[in-house]
């Protein structure tokens, strides 16, 4: 993989949104073709024997990826949203985060016994937002669940990866 294409690429914006924060900037990723195309082919090889049969894309960044890869897996996407976006019946999961409880959601008839599911997203940090993700698709009782990000950020402050259970496979991209 071409990390310093991705690494050149990768838009860091300090302070934001909280002073302290060098928030990552995926958008400036995706804009550019040559790096859109490195991170759809490493995703690609990563996943093509896994039989993935629905990608989970967690709002609303990682609906680009699980959208493309979708494509070139012949899996279908499944939408992970905040409340009150899906429109018809969902099954939640709520979560805590270090300001408050957040709860996500995704359609009661998205995934089945039969799925082997990948869920993916931007970023790992803390983790809370794809470990509530694990917790809501495994209530479906898939074959096998997968987690994948683009960036994952490591040090002290930020053990995402140790929040999985030992069933989930995680991979990322990048690590920062």
């Amino acid at each position: 993989m071409n990390n310093q294409l991705l690494l050149d690429n990768l838009r860091c914006i300090p302070d934001w949104p909280i002073k302290g924060v060098n928030f990552r900037d995926v958008s400036t990723l995706f804009k550019n073709p040559a790096s859109l195309k490195e991170i759809s082919d490493e995703m690609y090889e990563l996943y093509k024997d896994k039989g993935i049969t629905k990608i989970v894309g967690i709002e609303s960044r990682g609906f680009v990826m699980s959208s493309a890869l979708a494509i070139r897996l012949g899996a279908g996407v499944v939408l992970c949203r905040k409340p009150g976006k899906l429109p018809c019946k969902t099954v939640q999961e709520s979560y805590a985060k270090e300001y408050g409880i957040d709860t996500i959601e995704i359609h009661e008839d998205a995934i089945n016994e039969d799925d082997i599911v990948l869920l993916h997203d931007d970023l790992l940090a803390t983790g809370g937002t794809m470990k509530a993700a694990c917790n809501l698709v495994k209530k479906f009782h898939p074959k096998k669940v997968y987690a994948n990000f683009i960036i994952e950020l490591v040090n002290e402050n930020f053990e995402g990866r140790n929040s999985f259970d030992p069933d989930v496979e995680v991979t990322t991209l990048l690590q920062l």
